[in-house]
């Protein structure tokens, strides 16, 4: 079995990890054998190799955080079956041919669904879903505005909204972007830059707008603000500028505007585990029927892991970079 494991952590990904050979052990009890079938490259994945990430595993460590894959084999008291398409543990290490994981641990899903939209399905999409709901109270008819909507998450935002019955303002950072976040259902697109509010006023007819949701931080956040109605809330998830979050007092003080954070390994710790179910449940359901969907740029096999890494860290991508079965 390949590994792309990584001993050290560097300002260049792709620059500490290496595709390593290892032998597969042996089952133990309660153990199964899982090929991966597709494992994302999140932007979580790649600060967790530069040592950037709020949650750092210990070092030597397997990267990747999500996947879903195929049961090889599993251990005489497993009574899941060779063959059973099955949902990855989270942290488990998934960029790899093969991964050994308690069988516990394993979801089983649809043999027939999508491997490679279902393996996304652990961090961006409850991601965006909890955004839309946790923060506001939104009914249908209601407008979203986000940054860097063609991103993982910024798709599953777009899409989710839709299929709640909310309208969406898409920024994105340039113009070859527009087109693809505009077939993916968003209802206004434009590119970010100066005099942002007034382009969405006119774009949206004046509409109200009271979640705004920002991946990007610096002055990126306080434009997103900037769009927002009295007492309207910003939640950021990310910080592609590596910079701090801004919001101008003229927002936090005359328009009542909050800044919230969302980190889904908190969300997670903090919810029941019905809570976690009913959110998973909806996802698997619109995932697995083709309803919810982002675009793959490219899936590579572990063994190229270092083009993949750098590939999944390049601007102007167009979809998710994929570690997995290529052929």
């Amino acid at each position: 079995m390949k590994q792309a494991i990584y001993e050290k952590r560097g300002p260049v990904p792709h620059e500490v990890i290496d595709a390593v050979e290892k032998v597969t052990p042996e089952l133990q009890s309660g153990e199964a054998l899982v090929e991966v079938l597709a494992a994302p490259i999140n932007p979580s994945d790649v600060l967790m190799l530069t040592g950037e990430y709020g949650m750092l595993p210990d070092l030597p460590a397997v990267g990747g955080s999500e996947g879903v894959g195929r049961i090889a084999a599993v251990a005489s008291d497993v009574k899941l079956p060779v063959g059973q398409t099955v949902l990855l543990p989270v942290g488990i290490g998934t960029w790899a041919s093969h991964v050994v994981a308690a069988a516990k641990k394993l979801i089983p899903l649809p043999n027939e669904a999508d491997a490679q939209q279902l393996s996304m399905i652990s961090v961006n999409p409850p991601t965006a879903s909890l955004m839309l709901s946790e923060f506001v109270d939104l009914k249908p008819g209601d407008w979203v505005i986000q940054n860097v909507a063609n991103s993982g998450v910024g798709s599953y935002v777009t899409q989710l909204a839709k299929i709640r019955g909310l309208k969406t303002v898409n920024i994105v950072r340039r113009e070859s972007a527009v087109d693809t976040v505009q077939a993916n259902g968003g209802d206004v697109v434009l590119v970010d830059g100066d005099d942002l509010a007034r382009r969405v006023k006119e774009a949206t007819g004046g509409a109200e707008i009271r979640l705004g949701i920002d991946a990007v931080g610096g002055e990126a956040t306080d434009r997103i603000a900037s769009c927002l109605a009295m007492q309207g809330t910003v939640v950021t998830y990310g910080s592609m500028s590596g910079e701090p979050s801004v919001v101008s007092p003229r927002f936090t003080i005359f328009k009542d505007i909050t800044l919230k954070g969302f980190w889904l390994a908190l969300w997670f710790k903090n919810a029941s585990k019905e809570q976690q179910m009913a959110v998973y449940g909806e996802l698997t359901k619109l995932i697995a029927t083709g309803q919810l969907k982002t675009k793959i740029q490219k899936v590579y096999d572990v063994a190229e892991i270092k083009d993949a890494v750098k590939a999944a860290t390049e601007g102007g991508r167009d979809g998710k970079i994929l570690i997995g079965k290529t052929e």
